[in-house]
């Protein structure tokens, strides 16, 4: 297993080499991610891990990935400064590009710093597309980096962890938070403040005494290398008691390929719905059946997801809404069909 070894807290003070290209190297001895392969490189996005907070108590991102990775004999590539929240497609493709020419380079690993609220959707749209042996692994903060119990430093300590352990090539996408480490695919925030921000599927494996223990292997929904940018429009639809065809039909109206439904309970809607999808279904616009329900899977077994399905919706059994539209995006840019996708990795 690869191993992390703290010499000093990582908040210490490093040297610095900053390059022609913006990318900083961090050569100080402090944390050492060591693998047989090669070094390890930080992509810092923004995100809580980054914030600190300002006369209001308002936190935003502000620490840059030198200072955010002070401490650390890593090269630290500082992409963006962001509230995950704010992050878009275009913003996935400039990550993605990072960490893709990070292993190219010959990085044996790649730490992304990331906000927890989009970090979800970022995860997989990088899994879908990022089919190499060096893993990739996102990890954040529930806590600002001033706050006197900040999680961060933690989190992104396990996260190299992960990052240089021999035990995580082939692994693909991973979201390290908390101690947990979780394959991206299924992976969901399931909780606002708590500190274990993570859930949806078992970890499939951990972190502790500074060593990474794989458990099982991870599934990896590799869709094919396309850019998101590019990728056709696909809108989340929420279904909630009295909402009708609107919303469905403006989705439509505004050049969406696709809609996810977030259905109720287990795939079923209001017949406004139901006729959306019935009209535009047979147009060529795809439908993929989800849930607002946290667990459990969506299967057609009542009647308004019967008759979605009939009119040419996939239920989308596993995934909730914010990754079976990642993955609907994946399968449409690369041309592949919607249901077969789904049904695979769904």
């Amino acid at each position: 297993m690869g191993t992390v070894l703290l010499a000093v807290a990582l908040t210490a003070a490093c040297s610095t080499n900053t390059t022609s290209s913006g990318t900083t190297s961090n050569t100080a001895d402090a944390v050492k991610g060591e693998s047989a392969s090669g070094r390890v490189v930080v992509i810092t996005t923004g995100g809580t891990i980054a914030t600190s907070t300002d006369a209001n108590g308002v936190r935003r991102p502000t620490v840059s990935g030198a200072d955010l990775a002070a401490g650390l004999d890593v090269q630290v590539v500082d992409v963006m400064k962001k509230d995950s929240s704010q992050l878009t497609p275009a913003d996935w493709d400039v990550i993605a590009s990072a960490a893709k020419k990070a292993v190219a380079d010959g990085a044996s690993g790649v730490v992304i710093t990331h906000g927890t609220d989009t970090m979800e959707d970022t995860a997989m749209w990088l899994d879908v597309t990022y089919n190499g042996p060096a893993p990739i692994v996102l990890t954040g903060a529930q806590r600002s980096s001033d706050a006197p119990d900040a999680d961060g430093p933690t989190n992104l300590r396990d996260a190299l962890t992960v990052a240089s352990s021999p035990a995580a090539r082939d692994q693909g996408v991973m979201i390290m938070f908390a101690g947990d480490v979780f394959q991206a695919l299924g992976t969901h925030k399931v909780n606002t403040q708590d500190l274990h921000a993570f859930g949806g599927t078992p970890p499939i494996g951990s972190v502790a005494d500074n060593t990474f223990k794989l458990d099982h292997p991870a599934q990896r929904p590799f869709v094919g290398d396309v850019p998101a940018a590019g990728a056709p429009r696909v809108n989340v639809v929420a279904a909630y008691p009295g909402d009708g065809a609107g919303p469905i039909d403006a989705a439509v109206a505004a050049g969406a390929r696709g809609i996810i439904v977030e259905a109720l309970g287990s795939g079923n809607a209001g017949e406004g719905v139901v006729d959306a999808v019935r009209r535009h279904a047979p147009a060529g616009v795809a439908f993929g059946i989800s849930s607002r329900v946290p667990d459990g899977e969506v299967i057609a077994e009542y009647g308004p997801g019967d008759d979605m399905v009939k009119a040419g919706a996939v239920m989308v059994p596993r995934l909730r809404p914010s990754q079976a539209r990642v993955l609907m995006m994946a399968a449409l840019a690369t041309k592949q069909p919607v249901g077969e996708v789904i049904k695979r990795w769904g």
